[in-house]
This record gives C-alpha cells, structure tokens and sequence, in this order.
C-alpha cells in the first residue's frame, strides 16, 4: 500500500459505509499510543532481565554438565544414545533456553513481519492532524491483533511438497516409469513417499510383466525404515510366520526363542528338545571367541614383495602402529590380529577386530581400508585388487572359518538323563550314541562335508535370523556345526554338545532395526546395545542360538532313531486343504 498525503478536508457521512471523520480526544490518543508500545515481552511474569539471566545461565550450564557426560561415555566405551534421566532433562532444558533466546532476540522482527497494521482502515496525516477514519459499527482491535485467515491456515495445514490427485497424476508416474522414462529407482527421492512409490512401482512392474502380484501384501509396512538401509525398489512384504519354541533354559535362564519358518515340524520339534533340556537342568555354554574378519588381496610386481608386506605386518612391533589406524573407523572396533596367506606375488590379509554389539562387516572394512591407505605411504608399488578377496570367508563354506572361527565361536552343551531320553525323546541312550557316529560323523565325511557335521543346524540358524533381522546369508556359515553325543554315567545318560565356530549376529544395525525384528530381539531381551558391556547382547544371541541348535539336534536324531521322522513330517508338515482352491490362477 502506498502512504499518501492529502489535505484536511471535512467529509460526510457515508452511511452505506458507516464511516465517519472524527477528532479523537486527547486521552484516547494517549491510550492508543500506549497501545502500540506493548510488547510480547511485557505477558512474562516477572521481569525481563530475570528471565534472561536464568535462561543464558540455564544454557550454558546445561551445555557444561551434557559435556562432561559424554566425554565420560567415550571414555567408559558407553553408546552416546544411551541416556540417563538426568541426561534426557538437561536435554529438555537445552531445547527450551535455546527456543527462548532465539524467540527473544528475534522478537521485534517477527512483531514486524506479523502484526502489520491495516492500512486498508487507517489514513496516514501529519501529526499535527489528529483526524482519523473510524468504523462505529466495530471496535478498535487490542494488541496482538488475530492473524489474517490465510496466514493462520498456512501455519496449520503447511502445503505438501507434492500435492496430488492419486488416481490422475499416480498414472501418469507410472506410465512415466512403464515407458522408461522415469527410472524406478528413483520414485522415492522424487515423490517423497516411500509407500505411495512402493504402490507405483508395483502397479508398473505388473503392466510391464502382465503379472499379478494380488497375494503380496502393500499395506501394513512401514516403507520408510527400509530406505537406504534393508531394500532397495520394494513393491510389497512377504508374511512369515513366527512360531515360539522354549523355554530355552541356558547358562541359569529362559529364554522363549522366535523362529521364522515355513517348514512344519521345525519349531514343534526345537520345542521338544526344549523340553528335554529343561527337565535336565538345561544347557550350558562357552563362548570361545568373538571377533569379525575381512581379508583384502593386494599385488605386488614381485613375490619377494609380497612376502616383505606379509612380515611387516605380522611384526609384533608393527601391531600397535596398525591398530591404532585400523580403530580409527569406530570407538567399537579393537584390532585383535592380522593373519597372512601368500598366493605367488598376491598377498591376503585377514584382519580380526571385535565390533560390539553390531554384526560389524561394514565397521571391520572400514578399518581395512584405513590401513590399506596408511600402507600405501611405505608400499607405494602394492596395488590393492580388492577390498575383500574372499579369504574372510563371508556368505561361503570355507576351511578358514571352520577352524578360526568367524563372528562368535560357541560350544553348548547339556546332559539328558535316560528316563527323559525315554519317555520325552522316546529313543535309547546307545541308539543316539551310534546313529549320531554314523550319521553325523562318518557319514558327513562320506560326503566331503566343510563344517556339515550335524543333522540340521541351519535350519535352526536360518529360522532364527530371519526373525531376529539377522543376514540370512550369512547362515552358510553360521551353521557349521559338529554335533558331539557320548554316553555318561556307566552308559545310563546322554551327553550331547553344538560346537559352532562362526556365528555371525547383531543386535544393532541393518534388518535388527526393522518393528517385527525387534520385537523378537526384545522377547530374547538383547534389543539393541547393551547399556552395561559393549557386545554383550550380540554374545548372548549367539549362545542362544548355539542352545536352540542343541535343542533342535537332539529332538531330529531322537526322531530318526525312533523311526517317527516321516511320521512326524506328515502329520505336521503336510495340509489337509486343496491349495488349488486357495489362490485362483492368474
């Protein structure tokens, strides 16, 4: 609006405007000045530079105590996301005295910028003129005058950032991706909407193949906590269902176990050895060793160079330069040992660290690659072929992890007594003994088996880690596994042991992360990281899948003995219903 200047000249009334040109007294222009002058500041209940002084005060004190706890934390090797009441409070605080010296400081420019006057009512005239427009049949407003309609709705209701009609510009998207225009890939960054991108993506993908996806579900997912971090292009879940077998009673505690699976008899039979178990006394177990590897293959022009590497770093006097380097890449990572393997002018370096209580591949190759580059400096002629060269083992059977051990190495054991043997697993001691020998033992040789000793660890592993959030990949090694069973007490009781040497879990990190997964880590009570020892939720984890796979071994050789294996899997592992009539073709 602009401000015009126009001589005093008296008007009439207008009646159909119910305007009228008046001289306000003098004590009304007082009040009116006097209005103007009051300032938000002035609704504080006590003065003003109280309230500074506690708030500045209040600051910086909060900002000193939050200090010094978390230097304590990093010192005490305690997760920074770990806090105390104290802590969460001193946190509230630092929020609330910022918000108020922030406000406070901005106070007159936000004034300027919302309560503007309405220069639609008012005329502006020199001073010395006093006359003014008036509106008889409405009030003077007081100070904050209310926010104009549009403003207070934008402050509500703040406009999307893509603002969209589903059916009309949905099908533009996706004939936009069908067509190859828009990459799929791309949907959530562009929309914003990891479900509405989900659902694009699957109606484009059925036009595109003429396939039904009717049977996997869309909704009920919580699309955004996969982004960046579990899957990439999802257009859907798929339901699998979680059975308990327990209790698992191990090391003086029970533990109820979630198995995920589509295999009947599985958690029926996990839960009979259970069963055994706990009217024994239940298991005991070791862990043996906890550490992570990764081994990258570098190459050198000359064997003789290779060989020159390999003695440098498995120098003892060259172990503490590497491993303050290698513990540069988390607070949680500790270097244990470099192990060495030469292949003509190719060198592979197997570094072990312990990583907490995350499954730690990506923490260990960070670590790798900070050595690499500090070797670099005085191995300028190593050319590095590949940050992992397979010598780790990871995802793959191998004879490295079958005798080092990779993530934790466990062994549990239990001692079942003959009548539980007879009456629960209803088989004999010597009939245990004898077909875990030819079985397990001799005839897992007979079949060149790495690590295959055993009657069905990896069912137990798998079932286990997809309900846990763990890689179920990784179940390959995971389930190495020799099952051990020897009569006791003159022939009369059973003992039976899982030795595992590469059980590789977390309990932060990745899929953990994920609702469903986390509800069974917090039914095991390993949820995230411990708040006492750092990896002592991802140790305990292994032990318990250690003790399920105890179970689960004991309750199948007990079957197959018996002769109740094939019994067994047709009466639970077979459906009375016509599938044919479930899903109709499409």
């Amino acid at each position: 609006m602009d401000v015009r200047r126009r001589p005093l000249m008296p008007k009439p009334i207008n009646a159909a405007a119910g305007e009228l040109l008046l001289k306000p007294p003098s004590n009304q222009k007082n009040q009116s000045t006097q209005q103007q002058q009051v300032k938000a500041s002035d609704a504080l209940p006590f003065p003003l530079y109280l309230a500074n002084g506690l708030f500045f005060t209040m600051f910086f004190s909060v900002i000193y105590f939050l200090l010094l706890r978390w230097r304590g934390k990093i010192r005490d090797s305690t997760p920074l996301h770990v806090v105390t009441l104290s802590e969460l409070v001193a946190m509230i605080s630092l929020i609330a005295s910022v918000i108020y010296l922030v406000g406070f400081f901005g106070i007159d420019f936000v004034q300027s910028l919302i309560y503007k006057p309405n220069h639609d009512v008012w005329d502006v005239e020199d001073e010395q003129n006093e006359q003014f427009l008036v509106q008889p049949a409405k009030t003077v407003p007081s100070f904050p005058p209310p926010l104009p309609s549009e403003f207070a709705a934008e402050k509500v209701k703040p406009a999307p950032l893509i603002t969209h009609q589903d059916s009309q510009e949905d099908e533009e998207i996706i004939e936009s991706v069908v067509s190859g225009k828009t990459p799929s890939y791309s949907l959530e960054s562009k929309l914003g909407d990891c479900k509405r991108a989900a659902k694009i993506r699957r109606e484009a993908l059925q036009r595109i193949t003429g396939k039904s996806l009717e049977g996997l579900p869309l909704e009920g997912f919580d699309y955004e906590s996969i982004l960046g971090q579990c899957c990439e292009m999802p257009v859907g879940y798929v339901q699998l269902p979680v059975g308990i077998a327990g209790p698992l009673l191990l090391d003086g505690r029970e533990y109820m176990v979630p198995m995920a699976t589509t295999e009947g008899c599985l958690v029926a039979s996990t839960n009979r050895g259970c069963k055994a178990m706990v009217a024994c006394g239940g298991a005991t177990s070791v862990l043996l060793k906890d550490g992570m590897t990764r081994a990258p293959v570098v190459r050198f022009g000359t064997a003789k160079r290779a060989a020159e590497l390999k003695f440098f770093v498995e120098d003892p006097l060259n172990f503490d330069t590497i491993s303050v380097i290698f513990n540069k890449s988390s607070r949680f990572a500790k270097l244990q040992r470099i192990q060495c393997a030469i292949a003509g002018k190719n060198l592979y370096m197997r570094f072990t660290c312990s990583t907490g209580d995350a499954m730690g591949m990506n923490m260990v190759s960070k670590g790798v690659q900070n050595v690499l580059d500090f070797l670099q400096s005085d191995f300028p002629d190593m050319d590095v072929i590949g940050i992992s060269g397979n010598f780790c083992a990871d995802k793959k059977p191998s004879a490295v992890n079958w005798i080092e051990g990779r993530g934790k190495s466990v062994v549990c054991e239990a001692i079942i007594k003959e009548e539980i043997v007879k009456k629960v697993l209803k088989t004999e001691v010597a009939a245990l003994v004898e077909l875990n020998m030819l079985k397990n033992l001799t005839g897992s040789a007979m079949a060149g088996a790495l690590g295959g000793f055993n009657a069905h660890a990896s069912n137990i592993v798998s079932a286990i880690y997809i309900a846990t959030g763990q890689d179920p990949a990784q179940n390959v090694e995971s389930s190495h596994c020799i099952t051990m069973m020897e009569a006791v007490n003159d022939g009369k009781d059973l003992h039976v042991s899982v030795t595992m040497p590469s059980i590789e879990v977390g309990t932060v990190g990745g899929g953990t992360q994920l609702a469903s997964q986390a509800a069974c880590l917090n039914l095991l009570g390993v949820k995230g990281a411990s708040k006492e020892t750092a990896g002592a939720n991802s140790r305990l984890l292994a032990t318990i899948v250690a003790g399920s796979v105890l179970a689960g071994e004991l309750s199948l050789m007990s079957a197959i003995s018996a002769g109740q294996l094939v019994k067994s899997h047709m009466k639970y592992n077979r459906s009375s219903r016509d599938v044919t009539q479930l899903c109709p073709p499409t």
